[in-house]
This record gives C-alpha cells, structure tokens and sequence, in this order.
C-alpha cells in the first residue's frame, strides 16, 4: 500500500510530495507522472514512478492498487470532470483505501463558475462509495504573487471591490495534504482551508508598494473589463471569464474564509502574504 500522488509534477503536486518525504520513507510514496523525465528528479529521490494521462481511465487503472492512500489533484482542462471521473472509477475498481481530492473553498455552497467543476467532482467520489477527503482549497497566495513583474508596470488590476481575500502560500495547502494523506482519523472528511488573515486587493497593492519601494495602485474595474484584460494579456476568454467571475465571487465574500482548518491541520499559523510578497521579489 502507497501513498499515491497525481499531476506530481505540478505546482503543487511536487511540494506534497516534498512534505510526504519528511514523513514517510520515499518508498511508501508514488508520483503519478505524464511524463517520466520531467519525474526524473523525483525518481532520484527515491519515489517510484507510474505513468499515466488524466485522459486515460486505463492507464490509472494500472497506477492504483487496492489499499494505496490517493491524493487526486484537480486537472486544469475544461474536460476535467469527466477526467476526474474516470479516475475516480479507475480508483474504485483498483480497491483504493481511501481518496483525497483538491477541491474549493465552500464546497457545494460555493456557486461560482470555477467551482462547478469541484462539485461535480466532490459528488463524483461521494457516489463511488469510496472513503474520501475533501480538501477544500481557499485562494494561493501565488496567484497575486507569480504576476508580481506585470503588477510593477501595470498596477493590480482586479474586480473584487473591497471583497476579502483569505489566501495562504501554496505550501501551506501542501503541508495539510501530507498530514491527511499521512494521518488518521481524516476519513470523510471536508476541511474549509485558508489563510488565518484576510486582505483586500488594495491592501495587496499597499503591502506590494512598501516592500518594492514603488507606487503600486490598484485598479478596480467591472468584470467585463477585467475579461478584456485577461484575454489581452493572452488568456483564452473562456478562461478570462472564469477568473473574472472569481473576482466578482470574492467581493461577495466568497474566498474570505471560513476557520482555522488549515492552520490546525499544518500545526502552524499560514504563510503571511508579506511573507510571500518578499520571496517573489527576491527571485
């Protein structure tokens, strides 16, 4: 029996696998690769490798066996549900122990476009009768961050009003997969995960000025102008209008926050977002 990591050489698929080898001997660990050189360094480590494409049922079905603890990380492709379905059933065929999905904040009571997605798929396990954990994920830190460079020339630009933004670094979310994946008592469960502070775009933009030692405004727009923005900056307007109507989700409050489950989990307080802002700009 492993502990069984898809999309492994993403974002945050290598840093659960980092938090997993402080845990757990490289051995008990599998990363679920498309590409297996870009898992070279992984292998090195000591992790084993199965290959296998979100698109192919089949492949996964060969990549799970029955026992294995699975963390399933959410795809990025409009097809994702279905990919996650099929998934889903390769796992239950498998005879997985139990499922940790990477969902949103809100869960079923988050009615954004971007969360459809994750409700589908939360049902999805539901359904499979398998044992399952929700990890409902808030908003990264690393979303603001990694557009640092734009934001030094452009400004922020956002429609989100004073909503709040209760966002943790991308580690922090990491960290709470490994303690589930590695821990006990964790089996249907749904954990709200986010950041301990909440912080508007303007106080973003605030903190982003002091530390770069540069006026950085930001530039709150209606949506559909944010959409024109998004896609002049070369995202396909589709996905321009998904991150759009987020804004417009966090100026109702959507992605505040909703407890302590992430810090709990982690055994820590959250990352600060002045903490993140000064490692971006240290790169």
């Amino acid at each position: 029996m492993s502990i069984v990591v898809t999309a492994a050489t993403g974002h945050l698929g290598r840093l659960v696998i980092d938090e997993l080898l402080t845990r757990v001997p490289a051995d008990q660990v599998v990363a679920v690769v498309r590409d297996a050189e870009k898992a070279a360094d992984l292998a090195a480590r000591g992790v084993e490798l199965r290959i296998a494409d979100y698109n192919d049922q089949a492949a996964f079905a060969k990549a799970f066996n029955a026992g294995d603890t699975v963390l399933l990380i959410s795809g990025n492709e409009p097809n994702r549900v279905s990919q996650q379905e099929g998934i889903i059933a390769a796992a239950k065929e498998a005879g997985v122990g139990r499922i940790a999905y990477t969902s949103v904040l809100g869960g079923p009571e988050a009615d954004f476009a971007l969360a459809a997605d994750h409700k589908a798929t939360e049902q999805a396990i539901l359904e499979s009768g398998l044992s399952y954990t929700f990890l409902r994920n808030g908003w990264y830190n690393e979303v603001y961050t990694d557009q640092i460079a734009v934001q030094l020339e452009h400004g922020v630009v956002g429609s989100t009003g004073d909503g709040r933004v209760g966002s943790a670094a991308r580690r922090d979310y990491a960290t709470a997969a490994a303690v589930v994946l590695t821990g006990e008592g964790h089996e249907k469960k749904a954990y709200e995960l986010n950041g301990d502070v909440s912080w508007t775009l303007a106080e973003y933009a605030a903190e982003l000025s002091a530390q770069a030692g540069k006026d950085v405004a930001y530039n709150n727009v209606p949506e559909e102008t944010l959409v024109g923005v998004l896609v002049g900056a070369g995202l396909p307007e589709v996905m321009a209008k998904v991150f759009a109507d987020v804004d417009v989700a966090i100026g109702r409050g959507l992605l505040a926050g909703r407890g302590n489950d992430l810090s709990r989990l982690i055994g820590r307080p959250t990352t600060p977002l002045a903490d993140s802002i000064a490692a971006a700009l240290k790169k």
